[in-house]
């Protein structure tokens, strides 16, 4: 079973760029679909992005398409979240998220392993 250590969050003005990693323990990690899930403040946790196990299949919340984009490198066992044009609305903690799955996995209630989350904050 890996364990995941997000990275990168920060506070960023409107328009701004952002790149959050997650790093992975563990041997198996090409057997995990990977997501990135946000909550904000007083909201439930809602859905970013996911990759399958090889990286040849992604998703995105309708948010984020064309600003948002999630890649993996399986060699590193890292996960990456790199975001573009940020919004205020973007606020929120970001938590790497992964199950052992063969596709990708749209349902945060789905996935079985969590990171402990990276603050990100966008000033208007």
């Amino acid at each position: 079973q890996v364990q995941l250590v997000e990275s990168g969050g920060g506070l960023v003005q409107a328009g701004g760029s952002l790149r959050l990693s997650c790093t992975a323990s563990g041997r198996t990690f090409s057997s995990y679909a990977m997501g990135w899930v946000r909550r904000a403040p007083g909201k439930e946790r809602e859905f970013v992005a996911t990759i399958s196990r090889y990286g040849a299949s992604t998703y995105y919340t309708d948010s984020v398409k064309g600003r948002f984009t999630i890649s993996r490198d399986n060699v590193e066992k890292m996960v990456f979240l790199q975001m573009n044009s940020l919004k205020p609305e973007d606020t929120a903690v970001y938590y790497c998220a992964a199950k052992v799955h063969p596709g990708i996995v749209t349902s945060t209630r789905e996935y079985e392993i969590w990171g402990q989350g990276t603050q990100v904050t966008v000033s208007s």
